[in-house]
């Protein structure tokens, strides 16, 4: 999302906003005289606020809802989502406390969000600052509508490092054909892709190298990453479960989909299946509290829930790279020979094995 800030001493209000590698800033507007200090801290924070709102619509889609009946989550995400055209109407020309000092207040994130704005600019009282901000909103609520669509341009690219409960099949197809074209360049999805629809991709091909592995290996797939990790040390945890569970599922989109929905939930303090994750952990039994003298840390995700899909990513792009190293050990040939014998099998492989992308 954008972050805004008030730059006192140069008179500013500047928006940074991350695009892939690091933070990217510019200038909304000058700050005139007439704000106060408190007012423009007031008007970033609101602007920040809105943001946040804006592309929670975009990482909490009404479709990743389990329902989209009337008053269930799903409805009121689609309504949220609904609001977008009223954003910039709001800035301009927000709620205000009537004669009696009563102020409307709308149960709309997005609807309100916009009109704290609006009230912070009319505290301010600057059609030039005004102007500036309602057209920064128009983009910021553009750039949420051009990831939405699958353009991760311009201000779009900051959908780069949020987690997504569902995946764009453009961005999942996308991410997929960048790895048919270099099966070991999965660092190039960092910072380019979608997350979420980029470790679908990567965890499809990751199956492949595992499968082409285990063939040339002549050993179990279950112990292809283990065996890569006694060469170079591997975030073994996440792989190893998105392997687990694609002999449950029927595609790789459901797998990670599922994985990423669960750790956002836990971000927000909510288990989505308690008993499941207790038979996960050797836990159904509940234990006898005599066995033990203190209390045994559990953990509730495999992905750090501040970040899953970028962290899933990350960790589905170092197992491939672990699966071509230990390959190389059972092949001749020079590093690009290998390199290029690695990639046509787990090219074919991954090409074999198409319908459980998505």
């Amino acid at each position: 999302m954008t972050s805004y800030a008030a730059d006192i001493e140069g008179s500013a209000l500047i928006r940074t906003w991350p695009g892939g590698a690091g933070l990217r800033a510019a200038v909304v507007s000058v700050l005139p005289p007439s704000a106060g200090v408190e007012q423009a801290l007031v008007l970033a924070s609101e602007l920040t606020d809105l943001s946040a709102v804006l592309w929670r619509c975009y990482t909490h889609p009404a479709s990743s809802a389990a329902s989209l009946e009337e008053n269930s989550e799903g409805w009121r995400r689609q309504r949220e989502r609904d609001s977008f055209s009223t954003v910039a109407r709001n800035v301009a020309n927000p709620n205000l406390p009537d004669e009696q000092g009563l102020l409307l207040v709308s149960y709309d994130p997005v609807v309100e969000s916009a009109h704290r704005v609006g009230r912070a600019l009319h505290a301010i009282s600057d059609q030039q600052l005004r102007d500036a901000v309602v057209a920064d909103v128009e983009a910021e609520v553009g750039a949420v509508e051009m990831a939405e669509g699958g353009d991760l341009t311009g201000r779009a690219l900051q959908a780069v490092v949020l987690s997504r409960a569902g995946a764009n099949p453009l961005h999942v197809s996308a991410a997929h054909a960048a790895l048919l074209e270099d099966p070991i360049g999965g660092h190039r999805l960092l910072g380019a892709f979608d997350p979420t629809a980029a470790s679908v991709a990567a965890a499809h091909w990751l199956k492949a190298a595992v499968d082409v592995v285990a063939t040339v290996a002549e050993i179990d797939p279950a112990g292809v990453l283990s065996a890569a990790d006694d060469l170079e040390a591997l975030p073994l945890d996440s792989p190893s479960e998105v392997l687990e569970l694609i002999e449950f599922s029927n595609t790789m989109y459901r797998v990670v989909v599922e994985m990423v929905g669960d750790a956002m939930l836990v971000a927000e303090g909510v288990v989505s299946d308690l008993d499941d994750l207790l038979i996960q952990r050797g836990l159904e039994d509940g234990g006898d509290p005599e066995d033990d003298d203190e209390p045994t840390a559990t953990r509730l995700t495999l992905l750090d829930p501040s970040r899953p899909a970028p962290d899933l990513l990350e960790d589905l792009v170092s197992a491939i790279r672990g699966c071509r190293l230990l390959y190389e050990g059972y092949v001749h040939g020079e590093a690009a020979d290998v390199d290029a014998q690695f990639c046509a099998a787990v090219r074919a492989e991954a090409e074999k094995s198409i319908d459980r992308l998505l």
